[in-house]
């Protein structure tokens, strides 16, 4: 009996020996399992030992930039609609009397209108950055801060050329983003985007800096004075990530979010941003004189192409094409001429209108900058010294309209809160009109005059301007609009 007992212990354990060696080697790989809803698959959570190389981990630039991004939330009051100025329009009040009222409620905004975006901390003391169109025309800033505090905040001043403004919050000691040099930084450089997008507070998004220099025609103004040369990316940017902070992995600040390539609103690939280069300057002028030195070199250009190198017989595809250039200007003075080629700026290649317009920007009227050009394809350089839009190299001090008496009415200049409700960028508004020569004219005391014939009144000042040369002319129609939305137009003169 012990000997086949002894006999049946070996040969098992030969055979369990057997299966083992033969047995395939197990993995760690995921294993599939039987859709049984009374098993529950678990298993033990492991720290990876793997080491992200130095470069491509973001949680350091994540957290020290977090803190200093800033919600900022904007109020509007109600604005007269469009409804209520045709209600009010006294042509139509000839025909229909005070029974047009009845549709005085028919498109009126109920209530304060709000918004948000973003903004950056640059400054412990309170200083942010953000765009123009977050705050354009609210009538109350409020900015909320990652660690939740909230403050109200004062509009220190704001560039609508560049879509940047400057906000003010009465506080110390705040978290603050140091700028970094976004002419360092490289296409296929790792930056993060830090926003609130749709109310999403503190919200870290990575990507790529996909161009650099990038014109997109978002900011075009009549003065043809906006500056575009935006840090293109494909970090997630939506709504609300306006004014927010693009880093680096450093947590330097190299750009300001401000738009997005979208055809349905929301992110579809790429956002742009204002590179610190500019934001800096653009602050600088604001905290020193309250309104941005814009410097000009005063010269009208063309990116050159195949087709103009063709046209022109040009031997050269790189650079900027002078098509003209005003006789007073910056580089008429510099000795350039048109036809000549602008290659560089400082040192600084420019093959675009918008590197040519960065690199100017940076410098305020009276600057002198180093010109690099072909004449007879030959390389030459010129020393120009930059002026401001009245051709001169002063400093643009912030303009202040003041109140003035014409023809015995007093105009005065529009309060923030006025424009902001009629929705106008400027304007006068007169009193006084019985005791002046106005008083035949129909025209009523509170009436805000905006336009006479074809020019744009901004300020008191404008109204002078504009009649004393409509003298001249047998007249003049005033165009406006009354504190309730009435709009009304009154000839001045010998016009019909």
């Amino acid at each position: 009996m012990l000997g086949l007992m002894a006999s049946a212990v070996l040969g098992g354990s030969v055979a369990v020996g057997g299966y083992k060696l033969l047995e395939p080697e197990r993995t760690n790989s995921p294993q599939a399992l039987a859709a049984d809803p009374n098993v529950r698959y678990t298993s033990e959570l492991r720290s990876s030992e793997y080491v992200v190389p130095e470069g491509l981990n973001f949680v350091a630039a994540a957290t020290s930039v977090t803190p200093a991004v800033v919600h900022v939330m904007t109020e509007y009051a109600p604005k007269v609609s469009q409804n209520d100025q045709i209600r009010m329009d006294p042509f139509l009040r000839q025909f229909f009397g005070d029974d047009l009222d009845q549709y005085q409620g028919r498109g009126r905004s109920q209530g304060p209108q709000m918004g948000s975006g973003s903004g950056v901390i640059i400054a412990a003391n309170g200083y942010i950055v953000t765009n123009n169109h977050v705050i354009d025309k609210a009538d109350k800033i409020e900015v909320v801060l990652d660690d939740k505090r909230k403050y109200q905040a004062e509009l220190v001043g704001a560039d609508p050329t560049t879509d940047l403004a400057l906000l003010k919050v009465k506080a110390d000691n705040l978290p603050f983003v140091r700028y970094g040099n976004s002419d360092d930084v490289k296409v296929g450089e790792w930056v993060l985007a830090v926003g609130n997008p749709f109310n999403l507070n503190s919200t870290v998004t990575a990507g790529i800096i996909s161009a650099k220099g990038r014109n997109i025609n978002i900011l075009q103004r009549e003065d043809r004075m906006g500056v575009e040369s935006f840090l293109q990316t494909d970090a997630v940017v939506n709504p609300g990530n306006s004014g927010g902070a693009l880093v680096n992995l450093k947590g330097d600040l190299i750009g300001i979010n401000s738009a997005i390539a979208s055809r349905s609103g929301s992110f579809e690939g790429y956002s742009f941003a204002v590179p610190s280069s500019i934001v800096s300057k653009v602050v600088d002028d604001l905290l020193k004189y309250k309104v941005v030195q814009r410097a000009l070199l005063g010269v009208n250009i063309r990116e050159v192409d195949a087709t103009l190198a063709s046209e022109k017989k040009l031997s050269t595809l790189n650079g900027v094409y002078i098509m003209g250039l005003n006789k007073s200007s910056a580089a008429a003075d510099a000795g350039l001429k048109e036809g000549d080629i602008i290659t560089e700026i400082n040192g600084v290649k420019v093959n675009t209108s918008s590197q040519l317009q960065e690199q100017v920007a940076r410098f305020r009227p009276g600057d002198k900058i180093k010109v690099t050009y072909l004449r007879d394809e030959k390389e030459r350089t010129a020393s120009a010294t930059l002026r401001n839009a009245t051709g001169t190299t002063d400093v643009v001090r912030e303009e202040t309209s003041a109140s003035i008496e014409y023809e015995g009415a007093k105009f005065m200049p529009l309060s923030r809160q006025e424009m902001n409700k009629l929705d106008l960028e400027g304007g006068a508004k007169i009193s006084g009109v019985r005791g002046s020569n106005f008083r035949e004219t129909g025209i009523g005391d509170g009436f805000i005059i905006t336009r006479i014939d074809k020019n744009k009144v901004s300020k008191p000042q404008d109204v002078k301007r504009y009649l004393e040369e409509a003298k001249n002319n047998q007249g003049a129609l005033v165009e406006g609009i009354y504190p309730d939305g009435r709009k009304a137009y009154y000839p001045i003169g010998q016009a019909e």
